[in-house]
């Protein structure tokens, strides 16, 4: 019931609108947003890429903010000569596929996120996908932001919207609009190790559920696909601890003194998750080892009571084979009660074995 609640919070708080959608995105197939921000303000109306930047440049306050959303080479070239991006940034940007890291060029900071999402399913099998992954790049200067989604989930919409709603941190500039994108892909990592944790339980319950019976036990399968798609998590997340650290101990073009602090603290909780994953690999690897144990126990009660019942059928396999050979001068052949016995003899003995078998738990 618990776990069925927090799949059902997990579909009500997820995000349902996708920006990468054309109709919301009406400054390009790629764009998805380019909004001026003065004092912490959002300005009325969308505009293109140069007359954002001329409007900020001539207030000289302020900034603007590009979302775009897997952008090709000939979509983002025009934005990287405008705003004078590092070649080898762009194309880290638009080929994707990076490590996460945070890179100085020539006064502009570009930040690579891996983000995460938890993939819901009723049944946990030894095929079903946990984790997606996806990439954000983040391009920050004096006045723009430029983001940089893959993949179809991660959108920056809603933390778009509570960022407007404070307009107190857009004022503090640039780096507190990568703080935020920080703090969210840290976040969502967390809620996916949250929801990782519940198949651990289910898992775990099954195993040692013993009176489930065998059914009821989880399988190896199972077990290493949640390992596998725990590493995926893990790619993601272990990375994060060096730009991190980066961004909240050093000095870099644009990240003022007053923002580091918010960053450390994104540090502390990028910490906890990373211990989280730890201690959820440590758990997984003692399920299996639980569990082949049990597969191995179970295998020895299987072969105690195969070997158990051949030995009941040995004692008549063993008297009819005696009495099936043809020789005429055998005892009991001329007996009238000889059959009676002998097949007497054979259920006393078969009777005696069952139960001292089952008396030492072999049956």
């Amino acid at each position: 019931m618990i776990r069925r609640l927090r799949r059902a919070v997990r579909r009500v708080y997820r995000s349902t609108v996708d920006l990468s959608h054309p109709a919301r995105s009406p400054l390009g197939s790629a764009v998805v947003n380019c909004v001026v921000y003065e004092d912490g303000i959002r300005q009325p109306g969308d505009c293109p890429a140069e007359e954002a930047v001329r409007r900020v440049r001539k207030s000289g306050r302020g900034f603007v903010w590009i979302g775009l959303h897997e952008p090709d080479e000939a979509e983002f070239k025009g934005l990287a000569d405008l705003f004078g991006l590092h070649p080898l940034a762009v194309e880290d940007a638009v080929h994707a596929h990076q490590r996460p890291k945070v890179e100085s060029y020539d006064g502009a900071l570009f930040a690579v996120f891996k983000t995460c999402r938890y993939v819901e399913h009723e049944v946990l099998t030894a095929t079903s996908e946990v984790v997606d992954t996806g990439e954000l790049m983040v391009f920050t200067g004096r006045d723009f932001v430029i983001t940089i989604r893959h993949g179809r989930h991660g959108s920056l919409g809603p933390l778009r919207e509570r960022l407007e709603a404070a307009p107190e941190r857009l004022a503090m500039g640039t780096s507190s609009v990568l703080h935020a994108i920080a703090d969210q892909v840290v976040d969502d990592c967390l809620t996916v190790a949250d929801a990782v944790q519940d198949d651990i339980d289910r898992v775990e319950t099954e195993v040692f559920n013993e009176s489930a019976g065998r059914a009821g036990r989880g399988d190896a399968g199972r077990i290493y696909q949640l390992k596998r798609e725990l590493l995926e998590l893990k790619r993601a997340v272990a990375p994060l601890a060096r730009p991190l650290d980066t961004l909240a101990n050093r000095t870099l073009p644009g990240v003022t003194a007053d923002v580091r602090p918010y960053f450390r603290d994104v540090a502390d909780h990028l910490a906890r998750l990373t211990d989280q994953i730890a201690a959820f690999d440590n758990l997984l690897d003692s399920i299996l080892q639980a569990h082949l144990a049990q597969v191995t126990v179970a295998q020895n009660e299987d072969m105690r009571k195969i070997t158990a019942w051949a030995a009941i059928v040995a004692v008549p396999t063993m008297v009819c084979g005696i009495y099936g050979m043809n020789f005429e001068h055998m005892p009991g052949l001329g007996w009238t009660y000889g059959y009676p016995a002998v097949v007497a003899l054979m259920a006393t003995a078969c009777y005696v074995l069952h139960r001292s078998f089952r008396r030492n738990g072999w049956l």
